[in-house]
């Protein structure tokens, strides 16, 4: 008699399949999500293992819009220029694309989420109920910052320096849906306090509003990142449809190696291995 070995489980509340039927959080995925719950909508209920309300899915989605596409960013460029070099690989010029998404661009939304998170978090009562209290709050948390010689997140903008159009926007519609929480009502704060500490006034970015309103809707701080990437890849799609009929890429590329010159080299100091600012 041949005997029994018990076989691991792996208990999962996403996708699984019988020969006969698919499920998805629960529910049959033929019968119960396709043409019923648009994309927006199971993204956010796949990372949140709940439901969206509408509410919910309107500021979402209205975050994935806001961080589509920015015009020819380096995600974008190098997208269209890996495409270039090889354009049998679809999936690597995506991968190139959203592997650019860090510190300068996109990731400030996952960046700001967890620096207004962490500042709420470090509070040792209730958060402040008024604007004024806001404002304290965001004038100490900002001069903090520049004592530290730390930048803030998701305050100014190379393009938009005189006001991102997308942080209005995003702060109406989660005003609107009743979902403008402590992290919006920071983000909102440092806006207005900021110029008191700087000396300069700085505009609220889009991505850094992208980030509050994210941690308002109680998502995984830990993915806010990757809801940008999610965005970003909708867009580097676009771009990659645009370079198929009206291609730039080899352009780019010819204008870099038609214009360089030959220099000598110039090393970095003994001192300086980290290859300055930029690391």
């Amino acid at each position: 008699m041949t005997e029994r070995i018990d076989r691991p489980r792996y208990d999962t509340a996403l996708g699984a399949a019988t020969p006969e039927t698919i499920t998805l959080l629960g529910h049959d995925l033929a019968e119960d999500v396709m043409g019923k719950v648009g994309f927006g909508e199971l993204a956010f209920w796949l990372a949140a293992q709940r439901r969206p309300t509408p509410g919910e899915t309107r500021v979402f989605e209205a975050v994935l819009a806001a961080l589509a596409d920015h015009g020819f960013t380096p995600t974008a460029i190098v997208t269209r220029l890996t495409y270039l070099s090889a354009p049998d690989s679809v999936q690597g010029a995506l991968a190139a694309g959203l592997l650019g998404g860090g510190s300068r661009f996109l990731g400030v939304t996952e960046d700001n989420g967890r620096f207004l998170h962490e500042v709420l978090a470090s509070l040792p009562g209730p958060p402040p109920s008024g604007e004024d209290g806001w404002d304290d709050l965001a004038l100490a948390t900002v001069r903090a910052r520049r004592e530290a010689g730390r930048f803030v997140p998701g305050l100014g903008h190379h393009v938009h320096k005189h006001g991102d159009p997308r942080t209005p926007r995003l702060m109406a519609i989660a005003t609107e849906e009743g979902l403008f929480g402590p992290h919006l009502s920071l983000f909102a704060a440092i806006g207005r306090v900021h110029p008191r500490v700087l000396g300069r006034t700085l505009p609220l970015n889009g991505a850094g509003v992208c980030g509050a309103a994210l941690a308002d809707l109680g998502l995984p701080l830990e993915l806010l990142r990757g809801f940008a990437l999610l965005a970003r890849t909708a867009g580097l799609i676009g771009q990659l449809a645009e370079e198929l009929r009206h291609p730039v890429a080899n352009d780019i590329f010819l204008s870099v190696d038609l214009n360089n010159r030959s220099v000598p080299p110039d090393p970095y100091p003994a001192d300086d291995v980290t290859g300055g600012p930029h690391g």
